[in-house]
């Protein structure tokens, strides 16, 4: 209980907020499938296997770290078990968002698709796929900023609560509005987009990505305004 380990606990759990916003995004599109009623129990239990995996990640850094060591060569490309972890989730991401979009666009009616029935398994077991790229992405950039390993773990829990608390208001605003919700599958599409690019050696900050998409949800927060 330092003043140090104080700042470091708060900036960390800020980081991994930021980071988890994508997680977040991509919890309340596969939650928006499941009836009202089961919403909430669906956010709860990916947000705390996400903490639950995570916190896991954390007791194993050197395996963690590990990843990190070419397995083999693609075109002059080394790839290291972290690299194939991102592009799959990176590929995973993109073929979610594709589909969610063509059944956006199409509707439940569309000629040229039907409504999907989801399953409360199904969407848990998404989450935990998806959850597993993050977690990872997370956990690297913990190991890097902290070196005590319960201030990483109170991080981590302190920022999935703050996940929880606004998973629900997010859920619901991205649901009742079909163009945010659009862009939402937009920034996953591109954040699927920038997975394959860092699994293959070229790192985007997503910074970049965050930036224009705070834009885009600007933008789109005036359209709203004026509709009104």
């Amino acid at each position: 209980l330092t003043v140090e380990n104080g700042i470091a606990l708060a900036t960390l759990a800020s980081l991994e907020v930021v980071l988890g916003i994508d997680n977040i995004v991509f919890i309340a599109i596969l939650c928006g499938r499941l009836p009202a009623d089961k919403q909430p129990r669906a956010r709860f239990i990916g947000l705390s296997l996400a903490m639950l995996m995570r916190i896991g990640l954390l007791f194993s850094i050197s395996w963690v770290m590990s990843l990190t060591k070419p397995l083999f060569t693609i075109l002059q490309f080394a790839i290291s078990g972290r690299d194939l972890i991102l592009i799959v989730g990176g590929l995973f991401l993109i073929w979610k968002s594709t589909k969610e979009i063509h059944q956006l666009l199409e509707g439940e009616e569309g000629e040229a698709s039907r409504a999907v029935a989801a399953t409360f398994t199904q969407i848990i077991l998404q989450i935990v796929i998806i959850d597993i790229v993050f977690s990872l992405d997370s956990i690297i950039t913990a190991v890097g900023m902290v070196s005590d390993v319960r201030i990483m773990i109170a991080a981590v829990m302190a920022s999935v609560g703050l996940m929880m608390f606004f998973a629900g208001p997010i859920g619901r605003f991205v649901s009742a509005h079909p163009t945010v919700k659009m862009l939402a599958l937009a920034f996953l599409l591109v954040i699927g987009v920038v997975l394959i690019a860092d699994g293959m050696g070229n790192h985007v900050p997503k910074g970049y990505v965050y930036f224009a998409m705070a834009f885009s949800v600007f933008v789109e927060m005036l359209n709203l305004r004026m509709r009104k």
